[in-house]
């Protein structure tokens, strides 16, 4: 068995797309998904699993969930060793952390085609993208600048709607949670 943590795009926003977490956890069990937890209301998870082709394992949970729930739903998949290596790299530790600052995780389903000057900083200096490993991408908003950021939005446009975008607080919860499954002796992927 291996350690997965799953992400679903566009959930449980604004009334829209509303997939209950219940539900999702029991629902996942139909497709090899097992000792499935979910973290927050926004389609964070983790689970275990024989399946070791993580592409087709995300491709049969996109089906499954687009016909349980009634509507397409992008997942993107990680393995236990990719959300670790990403905490244990500890992308942020140079940043000067206030009350404004957000810090961001965003996970691709495709490796990039566009190719970005580090750091990229948008217009009004109140995003920036400080780094992109694979398929993913590192960045930082500051809300001292403006109170409507549209980091997300110039992700979109660079990257294209394949991508969902946790908070470092949210990684960092879901590798506790991947973690405890180590006191299950599950094999790391």
């Amino acid at each position: 068995m291996i350690k997965v943590a799953g992400f679903l795009r566009g959930i449980n926003v604004g009334g829209h797309h509303k997939v209950p977490m219940a539900e999702l956890r029991n629902s996942l069990n139909e497709v090899g998904c097992h000792d499935v937890r979910t973290l927050l209301n926004t389609g964070n998870f983790v689970f275990s699993t024989k399946q070791t082709n993580i592409q087709e394992l995300e491709t049969n949970i996109e089906a499954f969930i687009s016909k349980a729930f009634g509507f397409p739903i992008p997942v993107i998949l990680k393995t236990n060793k990719e959300i670790s290596d990403l905490v244990d790299h500890n992308p942020f530790i140079n940043i000067n952390i206030h009350k404004d600052i957000r810090l961001y995780v965003s996970f691709l389903k495709d490796t990039p085609k566009l190719y970005l000057n580090l750091p990229y900083i948008s217009a009004d200096n109140s995003y920036k993208i400080i780094d992109v490993m694979d398929k993913t991408i590192l960045s930082i908003l500051d809300l001292s600048i403006t109170k409507t950021p549209n980091g997300m939005d110039e992700l979109e446009k660079m990257f294209g709607k394949n991508i969902t975008t946790r908070n470092w607080k949210t990684i960092n919860k879901l590798t506790d949670i991947l973690n405890r499954f180590k006191r299950n002796n599950f094999e790391d992927a």
